[in-house]
């Protein structure tokens, strides 16, 4: 068998793995090293079959060589190294990508990380693979790696320096209180109150990643959505003996720390109080409304703004740099400038909306050329990120909107002084940012008829009848059919004249009522109904004057006596 094996082996044979020639005598040895070579732990890579090699100069894959004859340790069933080499992920160099053997019409490519000048591989980079391991690639990594992995893009390129963290200067810049605290690694308690993709969560891990270099700290993520309170006072437990036994802070990171309810948030008061654990909590609600007081005071409040477009286009900058992608007119997988603003425009302020909407465009593209990924002459297919293709995959379909949370009353505040202010313009935008945001329509459409009577009020009374109309509208034919029927309310009321003295009168009645010393006042006797005989006999409705009947004004107080001549359009609460 040897000899039959050592007669069909060629006198050289190229190395499937750097791609130069060896005596076929050498070459399983030589494999061995080459599989090794690299900095850190090897990487396990796939084995490859002869198949899959290129073809060398000498015609090492002719048709009479058997894979087995030259590389008897690597036999393997070609659908399987065709698949695994896809899911691990190896790199493509546009000279180095090559087509396999014809079988049944199929190409394989071989994926090779890119040599330098001297044939070592270039300055390596870490990305985060599936797994949650790092893996050593080149800086300029092939999008065909990275976006067939399952991890989402904003989480593989999530931050671990401040200096790589773009958008929040106003919060961690280097003159900010924060930033001198970090360090010199003093972490007080936080709350970080943002939108969702503001930098919440990433910020947190920096500064959890920074402590841990440190040694002085150890990092403890939960998430309000899925932890008990067990499982906290099983975290603080271990804080206690951590601090007590090796004189280490444990900081907790809370996500979405507004699902926890009220008592369950007490279980950390005495344990931020004495510094047991350094509570840092992210959440999208406003924190004076679902945070306890007790607990907010004991905590800083850092208020993450918006993403602005700026910093969105670094984001994606990098982004764009690490996957290996070019800005068209540089390199084999391109994307157009325009797409990488349309991004930046559309996400929002939302960085991890904006990233893996990078990651879906760039998939997409990908996918649609997986069949052919090499052109006719064995060069490298390009692939074109455009305009079209981002918008195809990122639409505004999301508006930023809580309708039970803050920005639900941000909201419809915007509307109602934007309507008392007569711009209709503003009034509309309001309008369309609650009804696209998914708004209960009958909820704005009674806002309006309260707006009618208290803004537009006696100025003009056919308001609240439009109002109250444009409300039964709403309730017969929903959304998204009533949405034209509030947009005519809603300019209606800002174009009509404007009064508030109705409103405001009957405030000060309010206001004289539970300013009023003393029992109220009874009801005049001549202003009493007198139903009955005893009624009558006991006085009521006595002296009372019947207006139609007569032809001029009746002179009659109507006002309790400790009240006569109180005019409540005039009154004012300090005048009692």
């Amino acid at each position: 068998m040897a000899n039959e094996m050592t007669s069909a082996a060629p006198d050289s044979v190229q190395c499937p793995v750097c791609f130069k020639d060896f005596k076929s005598a050498t070459i399983n040895g030589h494999l061995d090293v080459c599989l090794l070579k690299g900095s850190g732990p090897p990487l396990k890579k796939p084995r490859i079959t002869a198949e899959a090699v290129p073809p060398s100069p000498g015609g090492v894959n002719k048709p009479g060589a058997g894979a087995g004859a030259t590389f008897p340790l690597f036999q393997t069933n070609k659908s399987k190294v065709s698949a695994q080499s896809e899911r691990n992920g190896l790199f493509i160099s546009k000279q180095n990508a090559t087509t396999a053997g014809n079988k049944g019409g199929k190409r394989s490519v071989v994926y090779e990380a890119e040599q330098g000048p001297a044939g070592s591989e270039n300055q390596r980079s870490q990305t985060f693979v599936s797994n949650g391991q790092m893996l050593n690639t080149t800086p300029g990594l092939s999008p065909r790696t990275l976006l067939t992995m399952v991890k989402p893009l904003a989480d593989m390129l999530r931050p671990n320096t401040l200096e790589e963290y773009f958008g929040q200067s106003k919060v961690v810049g280097q003159q900010t209180l924060l930033r001198s605290l970090l360090d010199s690694q003093e972490i007080p308690s936080l709350i970080l109150w943002g939108p969702p993709g503001c930098g919440k969560t990433t910020l947190a891990h920096i500064i959890a990643s920074t402590n841990k270099k440190n040694g002085t700290a150890r990092f403890v993520p939960l998430s309000a959505t899925s932890a008990s309170t067990n499982e906290v006072r099983e975290v603080i437990k271990q804080a206690q003996n951590e601090l007590r036994l090796c004189k280490r802070k444990t900081i907790l990171f809370i996500d979405e720390i507004h699902r926890f309810n009220k008592s369950q948030q007490d279980t950390f008061l005495p344990h931020v109080e004495c510094g047991t654990v350094t509570l840092i909590g992210a959440t999208t609600e406003n924190p004076s409304f679902q945070v306890n007081a007790a607990l907010l005071s004991r905590c800083r409040v850092l208020v993450l703004e918006k993403l602005s477009v700026e910093a969105m286009g670094l984001i994606l900058d990098r982004a764009v740099a690490t996957l290996g992608i070019r800005v068209l007119g540089q390199d084999p997988i391109y994307i157009e400038q325009k797409a990488l603003d349309t991004i930046a425009y559309l996400c929002d302020g939302d960085a991890r909306t904006g990233l893996n909407s990078l990651q879906l465009a760039v998939q997409a593209q990908v996918s649609s050329t997986r069949q052919n990924l090499l052109a006719q002459d064995g060069s490298p297919q390009e692939i074109l990120v455009k305009e079209e293709h981002v918008k195809e995959g990122l639409q505004r379909s999301h508006i930023l909107y809580d309708r039970a949370g803050e920005e639900h009353y941000n909201c419809i505040s915007a509307l109602h002084k934007s309507l008392r202010g007569s711009h209709e313009n503003a009034a509309l935008y309001w309008l369309g940012r609650m009804l696209e945001g998914g708004e209960d329509p009958l909820y704005v459409a009674r806002r309006l008829v309260r707006f009618a009577s208290e803004d537009v009020g006696m100025a003009d009374p056919s308001a609240l009848p439009q109002a109250v109309s444009a409300f039964q509208a709403c309730h017969f034919i929903g959304m998204p059919e009533c949405e034209v029927i509030l947009a005519q309310c809603v300019v209606y009321l800002a174009r009509a004249p404007k009064s508030v003295d109705v409103y405001k009168a009957y405030a000060n009645v309010k206001a004289c009522l539970r300013n009023h010393k003393g029992p109220l006042p009874p009801v005049p006797l001549h202003l009493r109904n007198a139903p009955t005989k005893l009624m009558k006999q006991l006085g009521y409705a006595k002296g009372y004057k019947y207006n139609p009947a007569f032809s001029a004004p009746v002179e009659q107080e109507y006002l309790p006596e400790e009240l006569r001549g109180i005019d409540f359009f005039t009154w004012t609460p300090t005048d009692s």
